[in-house]
């Protein structure tokens, strides 16, 4: 007797998005959504901190440098532990982590003790990202794949915005401290609804080999309506990663898009962080007041979230890289009008909006691109390795910012090195659509796993 063979990967692909997979990345945009508010908290205080201890701005680099150390690591040891354990659990353990890291935060009487908690905190936030990121891919139909990711991705950048709205109000009644305590009580009240409603990775179950009911329920879940025999078993297109799992982002000609997608990540984080974190500090520096300067910070968010929302569907239908190129090339010139506009509100609203479409819609679209590049087997590993790559940039960002400032270059001069960054991003990109036999978003050769008894 034959038995019935189900490609899971085929059903997702021909299905219409269900509300079960609406569920699964509402939850991921919920996670990302904490993670974008506590990640970019820190910028947002800066300046309130700068007057509370009464230090100087450049005093504060080595704080940004340790959350982001802390990120990048998160990233690099997470998404391979990912791909070993799960998604759902790394994801939760992520985010109760650093919410409990968060509510310690704000206990820091010290720029020292600031530096450790942002270095621990970052672990957390790091390792909860890439995993986000593949869980969405792995339960999104193909055509609309990277639409999908950045759509949930647009949690990151309205986390980040509300963290400026909400520092805005909070710090000027509470205190500083009230940021992190908001920062961190959020995902602890979360944990509990993830435990309990987030799935795993359907396709990580299939090639691990996992039980065949614990498929076929999740199977019946995206369609209620799915026929699955008894006995059926379950396959999707891709093999099971053997040996050390980061050295197969090399192996299968994967090796030049690798390099070239980890240039590209650490250009552009090595530029959102510069701007992220600084901007605040420079638009006070100006003559702007801090609760101002928030708001205005908040639109590179806001404008992060149209371009996420407008790009995706441009990266589903077009060639993608070279839109990527295209969209980093554009944030180039944002980045730089920044530097020339002076202290217009207007202006600098325009071109904050601007490069914050720009460079934070590319780099979510350069997160749905590399998940979209890796088999699920490498998937976490692919984007943690990716992201942890560019935490180095986004290390190196602020603190050539800091010393920029230190030496009291003119705020034009500043802003022209920042265009640098997404230029070379630009080109990076460029040449990775030159590489379309880098990796498949598919690799061929059927993996079997779980059966039905």
């Amino acid at each position: 007797m034959t038995m019935a063979t189900v490609n899971v990967q085929e059903v997702i692909d021909s299905r219409k998005l269900s509300g079960f997979q609406v569920l699964v990345v509402s939850l991921c945009a919920l996670i990302v959504l904490i993670d974008g508010f506590d990640t970019q908290a820190i910028g947002y205080v800066a300046p309130a901190i700068v007057r509370s201890w009464h230090v100087d701005r450049a005093a504060l680099t080595p704080v940004f440098s340790a959350g982001l150390l802390g990120l990048m690591l998160g990233a690099l040891a997470f998404g391979p532990v990912a791909d070993r354990f799960g998604r759902k659990p790394v994801l939760i353990f992520c985010t109760l982590f650093f919410g409990v890291m968060s509510l310690l935060t704000s206990t820091a009487d010290s720029v020292q003790s600031l530096i450790i908690l942002r270095f621990i905190t970052g672990l957390g936030l790091g390792g909860a990202m890439p995993n986000a990121i593949a869980l969405t891919t792995e339960y999104a139909p193909k055509r609309i794949r990277a639409t999908t990711i950045m759509i949930m991705f647009c949690g990151f950048s309205l986390g980040a915005a509300l963290g400026g709205v909400a520092a805005a109000s909070l710090i000027s009644h509470f205190g500083w401290k009230s940021v992190f305590v908001l920062g961190g009580i959020v995902p602890c009240l979360a944990f509990p609804f993830l435990a309990a409603l987030l799935p795993e990775s359907i396709r990580y179950l299939v090639v691990q080999g996992e039980r065949g009911e614990r498929v076929a329920a999740i199977l019946r879940r995206i369609d209620p309506a799915a026929s699955i025999p008894a006995g059926a078993t379950f396959t999707v297109e891709e093999h099971k990663a053997k040996g050390f799992v980061v050295r197969q982002l090399f192996a299968n000609g994967r090796g030049p898009f690798t390099l070239l997608i980890w240039l590209v990540f650490f250009m552009s984080l090595l530029d959102l962080y510069f701007v992220t974190n600084w901007l605040p500090t420079i638009i006070t520096d100006s003559g702007i007041a801090v609760s101002r300067a928030a708001l205005i910070t908040a639109m590179y968010q806001v404008g992060g979230i149209l371009g996420t929302l407008l790009l995706g569907r441009l990266f589903d239908r077009f060639s993608p890289f070279v839109m990527l190129a295209l969209t980093y090339l554009a944030a180039s010139v944002f980045v730089l009008l920044i530097g020339t506009v002076g202290t217009s509100i207007g202006a600098l609203v325009l071109t904050v909006f601007g490069a914050g479409f720009c460079v934070v819609g590319g780099q979510i679209g350069a997160n749905a691109l590399t998940a979209n590049s890796y088999p699920t087997a490498i998937r976490s590993t692919g984007v943690g390795w990716a992201l942890g790559i560019g935490r180095i940039g986004s290390i190196v960002g602020p603190m050539i910012g800091g010393q920029l400032l230190s030496l009291h270059w003119p705020i034009r001069q500043i802003f022209l090195v920042a265009a640098a960054p997404v230029l070379i991003a630009s080109l990076a990109a460029l040449c990775i659509s030159f590489l379309r036999r880098a990796p498949l978003a598919e690799e061929h050769g059927l993996q079997t796993g779980a059966s039905t008894p």
